[in-house]
């Protein structure tokens, strides 16, 4: 484990706050793990096998009916965690993750957690804080999706993306990902996301290339997304705490 990527992951705010004893075990635990572009992590029914961390390429999160339409629910971008609800309940996972692109991870076995939290039962608590901080955001995805226009949805939804973003990047923010994966996340149709992103490159507020979105005023785009003073505060806990 290098000192590389234990910075790359202090970079994620859940990791970032850890105990050192916690952190410290997690790394110990881990094992490398490597996906080509298209390879399947886990799927909808597979049992349940531990926590993942991305260190390098994406996750898709998704969902597919039996007709083959998918909803993406989340992209998984450096140095997120995912799979903590299969930790507290040991069923099946609930989705499909498949690899954007070349991708690198760190897998933590379930049965070494269960381990680790059996001698430390204190450790159960920051697992249900990951996992809090996932159902805050999907609540706020589940209100956005009855309530907002499509404008408002998709600057909310760009503007946790781009959070991720700049967790792992310097300069320009880019949101590597393309309109039509946008609109997956949004149930827009592609017609209508290209319209909402044309009016907010017209506005300035952002710049569409192939595969990839670049943030150019983040006051803009907050402004557009109409966050509330909670939503702030949360947003706010996306971030990483220094740590030396």
């Amino acid at each position: 484990m290098t000192p590389e990527v234990r910075a790359l992951l202090r970079k994620d705010p859940w990791f970032g706050s850890l105990p050192p004893e916690l952190e410290t075990a997690l790394l110990q635990l881990a094992t490398p793990r490597r996906l080509r572009s298209g390879e399947a992590l886990f799927l909808r029914g597979s049992p349940p096998d531990g926590l993942y961390a991305v260190l390098e390429g994406s996750l898709r999160i998704s969902g597919v009916t039996e007709a083959g339409k998918e909803a993406i629910l989340a992209m998984a971008e450096p140095p997120s965690w995912i799979g903590e609800i299969a930790l507290f309940d040991n069923l099946p996972r609930t989705h499909n993750v498949v690899a954007e692109g070349a991708t690198r991870l760190l897998h933590v076995p379930l049965a070494s957690l269960h381990e680790l939290l059996a001698r430390v039962p204190l450790f159960w608590r920051e697992f249900g804080v990951l996992m809090a901080l996932k159902l805050r955001l999907a609540f706020i995805g589940m209100e956005d999706l009855a309530l907002l226009p499509a404008e408002g949805r998709l600057a909310r939804r760009l503007l946790l993306l781009a959070q991720t973003s700049t967790l792992t990047h310097e300069g320009p923010c880019v949101v590597p990902i393309s309109q039509s994966q946008l609109g997956m996340m949004l149930s827009l149709s592609r017609q209508t996301t290209n319209q909402v992103l044309q009016g907010l490159q017209d506005q300035g507020v952002l710049q569409v290339a192939y595969g990839r979105i670049e943030v150019l005023d983040m006051d803009k785009l907050m402004s557009v997304a109409g966050l509330s003073s909670t939503e702030k505060r949360i947003l706010g806990q996306m971030q990483p705490v220094a740590r030396s």
